[in-house]
């Protein structure tokens, strides 16, 4: 799933606030969400979480790791 469509998820959840960090560790800033898969998350699915609390690890699509 993109960056843009996971964070619309967790919005419809009602969790407003959530992170992402560039998965290859090149601490990339994601300015167009869309353009980024989310290859791992934290806490793992389905778990409940707070404000902050949900952490998207991403990579630019077409990179290694792009599960789309």
């Amino acid at each position: 799933m993109n960056l843009q469509d996971a964070q619309d998820l967790i919005q419809a959840a009602g969790v407003f606030y959530s992170r992402s960090d560039d998965a290859t560790g090149a601490r990339r800033n994601q300015v167009l969400d869309a353009n980024w898969s989310v290859v791992a998350q934290s806490p793992e699915p389905g778990a409940l979480v707070t404000e902050g609390e949900a952490v998207l690890s991403v990579v630019k699509l077409g990179e290694p790791g792009d599960c789309s």
